[in-house]
This record gives C-alpha cells, sequence and structure tokens, in this order.
C-alpha cells in the first residue's frame, strides 16, 4: 500500500503546477475573442430564423452598398494617400514641410464629423447656395440645379477625407526607407517622373500601401454616424435596423457575421498580396532620397495637390464647427458637461485596463512559455477588425445571461435581487472598448518589450526578484513611454468610437459621440459642435503623437 502510495505521490503522478501568468494570459485572450465566438453562435443558432427573408429583401443592398463603399474609398484613399507622400518625400515646393505634417491631421476629425460639417455647408441654407443665391438672384431652389448632398457619393468622399491618412502615413514610411540609387539608375535611362514612380516606387511601396487600404476598407465597413446621416444603407446600418427595430437577434447575427467574413477576406488579400514580395537593401546601406527642387507651375500644383485633402478632411469641418460652436450658449448647453465627464470616465478606464491587459498578456505569454496562450495572443488582435457593431452584439446577450445567473444565485441565497449588475452599466461599454481597441496595447507591448535586453530582468530574478517585481523594477520603466503612447492611442480610439457605444450605452447615457450622433440627426449642428471640437481636439494629440514618431 504505501509502495503504491509514494507511485502515486511520486514522478509518476507530478503535481499540477498552475503557472498565474499562463493563466491570466489565457483568461484574458478568452475574454478577447469570446464576443466574436457568440457573434457565430448567434448567427448559427437562430430563435427566428429570417435568414432566407434578409437574401430575397435586404442584404443583396446592403451588401451592394457596402462593397461600392468600400471599393470606393480604397481607391480613393490610394490615389490620395500615396500620391500626397510621393510627393512630399520626392520633390520641395511651397509649404512641403508644414503640409507633410498638415496630411495627417484628418485622422483627428471623426468622418461622421466631417459628414454633419459638409452637409451643414452645402445644403440649402448653407453659405454655398446662399451665396450662389445673392450672386445670381434666384430665390428659390426650384429656380436652379443642385447635386444631391446625402449621396452614397458623398458619403465616399467624405469617408475618403477622413481615412486617406492610413495610406498617406504608410506610404511615406515606405518611399522615405527606399534608397535613391533605384531612382539615379532609372534617371540615367531616362525615364520620366510618371515612369519612375510607375516601376519603382510603386512596386517597392505596394506592400504598405495596400496594408494601408486594407485598414481603410475596414474602417468604412464598422462606419455607421456617415452611412446613417447619408441614408445609404449598409450590413452595419441593417444590424441597428434588424437588431433594434425588428427585435430580432439571429438575423442581427448574420448580417454581423456577412461583416465579419468580409473583413477575414480583406485581412487574407492584404496578406495573400505580399506574400511573395520580398525586397532587401545593400549591404552599405541605402542612400536616402533627396527631395527634388519644382519651380513654376509644377511647384504650386505639388502645393494644390497636397493642400486638398488636408482643406477639405480638417479645414472644412473644424471652420464649420468653429462658427457654430462661437455663441458662448452653446458651450453651456445642457448635457454637454454630463458627456464629457462620461466619455472622460469610460475612455479613460477602458484605456487603462486595456493596456494592463495587453501589457500582463504579453509578459504572461513571454514568461510562462505555455503554446497554447501563444498561440491564442494573434487572434486577440481580431477585435480591432471587427466592427462595434458586431462587438456589441456579441456583447450585450452573454453579458446580460451572465448577471441574470449572478442575479438568480443571490436572489436564491438572500432572498433579494439584485438586478442586473453590468448590462445596462458603463461596464459592457468599457468591456466593448477593451475587446475592440485590445490589438493597439498588445502590439505596443509586444513590440517595447522586445527592445529591453534579456539581461536586465534575468539579473533581476538572479537577485531575487519574482516575475511581478521584475515586470514592476524593470520592464515598467524602460516602456514607459510606450505604454504612455498606447495609452492615448487607446482613449482617443474609444473617444471616436460610435456604433458600439450607441448600442452597448446606460438609458439617458450621452458620450461625447453620441451626444453630436444625437445632435447632428436633427440638424441641429450648432448644438452638436462643442462635442465635435472637443473630439477633434483629443483626436489631435495622438495626431501629435504619429508625427513626433514619424519624424
Amino acid at each position: 500500500m504505501s509502495e503504491s502510495s509514494g507511485q502515486i505521490n511520486g514522478s509518476r503522478w507530478p503535481k499540477l503546477r498552475v503557472n498565474p501568468w499562463s493563466l491570466g494570459a489565457l483568461v484574458i485572450a478568452v475574454l478577447v475573442v469570446s464576443p466574436i465566438v457568440a457573434v457565430i453562435w448567434f448567427a448559427l443558432t437562430p430563435s427566428d430564423n429570417i435568414w432566407p427573408h434578409l437574401i430575397s429583401t435586404t442584404l443583396p443592398r446592403y451588401l451592394r452598398n457596402s462593397l461600392i463603399l468600400m471599393i470606393g474609398v480604397g481607391a480613393l484613399t490610394a490615389t490620395m494617400g500615396t500620391g500626397a507622400a510621393w510627393l512630399v518625400v520626392m520633390y520641395r515646393f511651397p509649404g512641403r514641410r508644414w503640409l507633410q505634417w498638415a496630411l495627417l491631421m484628418p485622422l483627428s476629425v471623426p468622418a461622421y464629423v466631417g459628414a454633419y460639417a459638409l452637409v451643414d455647408f452645402l445644403e440649402y441654407a448653407g453659405p454655398v447656395q446662399t451665396v450662389l443665391r445673392e450672386v445670381t438672384g434666384w430665390q428659390s431652389a426650384r429656380e436652379y440645379w443642385f447635386p444631391e448632398i446625402r449621396t452614397r457619393t458623398a458619403a465616399v468622399l467624405v469617408l475618403s477625407a477622413s481615412l486617406y491618412p492610413y495610406v498617406y502615413i504608410l506610404a511615406r514610411a515606405a518611399f522615405r526607407e527606399q534608397s535613391s540609387a533605384g531612382y539615379d539608375v532609372a534617371r540615367a535611362l531616362g525615364v520620366g517622373a510618371a515612369g519612375r514612380f510607375l516601376r519603382v516606387g510603386l512596386p517597392l511601396a505596394r506592400p504598405a500601401i495596400v496594408a494601408g487600404v486594407a485598414v481603410v476598407m475596414m474602417e468604412t465597413v464598422n462606419d455607421f454616424g456617415t452611412v446613417d446621416y447619408f441614408a445609404v444603407q449598409t450590413l452595419t446600418t441593417g444590424i441597428f435596423s434588424v437588431w433594434l427595430q425588428s427585435g430580432n437577434l439571429g438575423g442581427a447575427a448574420q448580417i454581423a457575421t456577412c461583416v465579419l467574413v468580409l473583413v477575414v477576406i480583406l485581412v487574407t488579400l492584404e496578406k495573400f498580396s505580399r506574400r511573395k514580395s520580398r525586397f532587401f537593401g545593400t549591404a552599405r546601406g541605402p542612400r536616402p532620397i533627396e527631395g527634388q527642387p519644382l519651380s513654376g507651375a509644377a511647384a504650386w500644383a505639388a502645393s494644390a495637390a497636397c493642400f486638398l485633402p488636408f482643406a477639405f478632411g480638417f479645414m472644412l469641418p473644424v471652420l464649420v464647427l468653429l462658427e457654430h460652436a462661437m455663441d458662448a450658449r452653446q458651450w453651456a448647453a445642457p448635457g454637454l458637461l454630463r458627456a464629457l465627464m462620461h466619455t472622460l470616465g469610460v475612455g479613460g478606464a477602458a484605456a487603462v485596463l486595456t493596456v494592463a491587459g495587453g501589457l500582463f498578456m504579453v509578459y504572461g505569454v513571454r514568461l510562462s512559455g505555455r503554446r497554447l496562450p501563444a498561440l491564442l495572443m494573434p487572434i486577440t488582435a481580431i477585435g480591432y477588425a471587427a466592427p462595434g457593431a458586431v462587438l456589441a452584439l456579441g456583447i450585450l446577450i452573454p453579458l446580460a445571461a451572465f448577471d441574470n445567473a449572478v442575479a438568480d444565485a443571490v436572489l436564491r441565497v438572500t432572498g433579494q435581487d439584485p438586478g442586473l449588475i453590468l448590462t445596462g452599466s458603463a461596464a459592457a461599454l468599457c468591456l466593448a472598448y477593451v475587446v475592440r481597441f485590445f490589438a493597439i496595447a498588445q502590439g505596443t507591448a509586444d513590440a517595447a518589450l522586445d527592445r529591453v535586453s534579456p539581461s536586465l530582468p534575468m539579473a533581476a530574478r538572479s537577485l531575487g526578484r519574482t516575475a511581478g517585481g521584475t515586470l514592476r523594477a524593470v520592464h515598467i520603466p524602460l516602456v514607459r513611454a510606450s505604454v504612455g503612447s498606447a495609452l492615448l492611442l487607446v482613449f482617443v480610439d474609444c473617444v471616436k468610437e460610435l456604433p458600439a457605444t450607441l448600442l452597448l450605452r446606460p438609458f439617458n447615457y450621452n458620450t461625447l459621440a453620441t451626444r453630436v450622433h444625437e445632435k447632428a440627426s436633427l440638424e441641429n449642428i450648432a448644438e452638436a459642435a462643442p462635442a465635435a471640437l472637443m473630439i477633434t481636439l483629443v483626436g489631435l494629440a495622438a495626431v501629435a503623437l504619429l508625427a513626433r514618431a514619424n519624424r
């Protein structure tokens, strides 16, 4: 008996050791991935299957509009971003030094804010048509023709003006990293400027441009505020309609699955497009590209080509908003301060939780060496590709089920019903932000920890530091700047996020983004302007960080 027990307690049955870092990383990965899994489950097991009805009625229109928007915005942003990047890297012209940073500024203006400003600027009572009537003497809209503003084409233009910096910043970095030797050889062979762009610069920068366009197209699928304001029915607006208006969770989940399929196709095509792209520098190192000076009409044409995207994507919406915000009463409007506090509270909490979770997960995976968390870590980045409306769908129902289970357990034990604790509170909104932007924190933490010399934590551990103590004493001081950058980027994205916020916010709970959407939907741009300007100011902080990182 003693021998058998010794075998059980001995090496043949080793004691199971639970690594808290590995377990924590596994729990975080499951929390981040579970909303996507929940959406797919709801789509496959609907209580009321309206899939045949969707296919025969609205789904083709949703899908067609989404694809047209994606293709249109992708093509236009590729043209604008790549063209502007080529000009500021390859040439010197008036205003180049400030335009290369000004071209990033439209990132600070959410697309839905640009949509509200454009309509206000061009509508019948706006300054353009007002001046037109004063100059021509026309009295009413029946006397002249003016293009319709709220159209799919206008949505493409607004989304492109807001999103082209994603392509611009990647294309600019790709052009700057190229060697001037290839261009010198092409020039010596008599190849003109257009030929050098098409045959030398563009092929080398294509992987970066494709990556930027893929991000733009995913952001286009995610957009709700712009397409809703322009009355363009897309897959995202379909999720809102089927869930909120028809009350059909299964149908909304099935539309959300279509969105996920589009996102997966985009990511797959992006990776497939650069699978055989391999470019290597020379052993001596590349010679940096020096911009060629332009003069005369060519110089001013280059200045205008770079100025127009900045003017349409940043100057126009900001000037329209400033004109409406000149009235001091709008800054004291009821609910504005409360919306600001809600935004700071939930956005700040989500940023801290996201970055802390990302740092914990990356550090835990590296420390544990276990295979499962390492395999799950790349999957957690899918939340950033998934639209906010899809994540909201995957979070709300499981969270409500969890809340009901907890409430039932408390009721059985205490005899009192606590009601729903997380559902219908800011906690659900915070969780959506964490899942949506976890990839930013994880990627930043991974890159930052890669730069820490392995000898430093090894020395700390040899001196008796625990894993947590080594993280606090060695890693965090060294990656503090990167952690701060990740906090800012996640916070800015939380401030701008609209679809998930609309679906998950508590009753009578507004953030700056939802306040702008509500007021603009009621054609009250004046009251929407202060909140929109606040969002833009927060976004400018992130743009400044990007500009500093890409000097």
